[in-house]
């Protein structure tokens, strides 16, 4: 790694941090939900359903965790359990109309936070070139969502 590159990612993963900590100070309708919680209703929201293995691997948490967890959140009526057809010992997980309502707001609640940021502080050509960023940061992304390691070529 050049130290061109090293600079580059210390400012990157520092500005990547800042902004994700501010974005989740933006959920004001989850303010009583904790962030494993709204990971796991993010996930359901994009994959669909899942069984709790999965989302306790998508998570990072322990499977007996998740389970403490997803009944917690089928008390607050986010989430369904359905048997698996093929499996009946397995039980996939999905979100609620409620859920799914949740989610959607706090994005909403997000993107209007950052559109207004992005509004009334940066200039137009700074729009533009962050425009062009947000590009190159998808590109990024959808490149690098296999790696694991710094070391490891993907």
């Amino acid at each position: 790694m050049t130290k061109e590159t090293a600079e580059l990612s210390a400012a990157l993963r520092s500005v990547v941090s800042s902004l994700h900590k501010r974005l989740r100070k933006q959920m004001y309708s989850v303010a009583t939900y904790s962030i494993t919680e709204i990971i796991t209703m993010g996930y359901l929201y994009r994959q669909g359903a899942m069984l709790p293995s999965e989302l306790a691997g998508h998570t990072g948490v322990k499977t007996q965790s998740m389970s403490q967890i997803l009944n917690k959140m089928q008390e607050h009526k986010l989430i369904k359990r359905e048997p698996s057809k093929e499996d009946g010992r397995k039980v996939f997980i999905s979100l609620t109309a409620l859920g799914k309502k949740i989610v959607e707001k706090t994005r909403y609640e997000r993107d209007e936070w950052l559109g207004a940021a992005v509004d009334q502080n940066l200039s137009a050509k700074e729009i533009a070139v962050l425009s062009q960023a947000s590009d190159i940061g998808k590109d990024c992304k959808s490149k690098l969502s296999g790696c694991l390691m710094p070391a490891v070529k993907c």
